[in-house]
């Protein structure tokens, strides 16, 4: 397998080949079934995706991370400076594990909901611009007209709270294809 190939399959499904080689290794097949279980891999719904670059700004979906867990993943595997958009409402996620790659990688902050004091209390000393915005229109708004530049928009909900992750990934790819 050319490393060409390997690298169009996009670092956030390496991990899944990377299992499915440990699996074809135990199940001792040859080289050629390797690279079919790469071939294989389906991409999952609103994970890491790659939506568009926009003035500059690569926004990625990742509405499936729900959790923070899930977010903490998105936002160590997302190159550069960010601006993460997040959903507010939840009071019993603890955001603190995620504080020490927010403070090595955010850059701006944007919390959609009406209750957002949580994501403000836990970021505020860390992280220079924090938002408050109604919808996820709003926010992509925001952050496409923010004057960050060089940045990746990173979509990452980090609380099961709100829209569904099929809704609010069509919702946020929606918004970013109609800047």
């Amino acid at each position: 397998m050319s490393i060409e190939l390997l690298a169009n399959q996009g670092r956030d499904r390496v991990h899944g080949g990377l299992a499915s080689i440990d699996s074809a290794k135990l199940r001792q097949i040859r080289n050629e079934g390797l690279r079919s279980c790469f071939l294989r891999l389906e991409e999952a719904p609103f994970r890491m995706e790659f939506v568009a670059r926009i003035y500059g700004k690569g926004f990625i979906n990742d509405a499936a991370a729900r959790s923070v867990n899930a977010t903490m993943y998105a936002i160590e595997n997302t190159e550069g400076s960010i601006i993460w958009i997040a959903f507010g409402g939840d009071h019993d996620t603890d955001y603190s594990r995620l504080r020490s790659c927010v403070l090595r990688k955010v850059r701006m902050l944007i919390c959609v909901g009406m209750d957002n004091d949580n994501l403000h209390k836990a970021f505020q000393d860390i992280i220079p611009v924090i938002k408050d915005a109604d919808s996820i229109a709003t926010a992509v708004h925001c952050a496409c007209y923010s004057p960050l530049d060089d940045v990746k928009v990173l979509f990452s909900p980090a609380t099961p709270q709100g829209l569904s992750d099929e809704t609010a990934g069509r919702m946020f790819r929606h918004e970013v294809n109609e800047l």
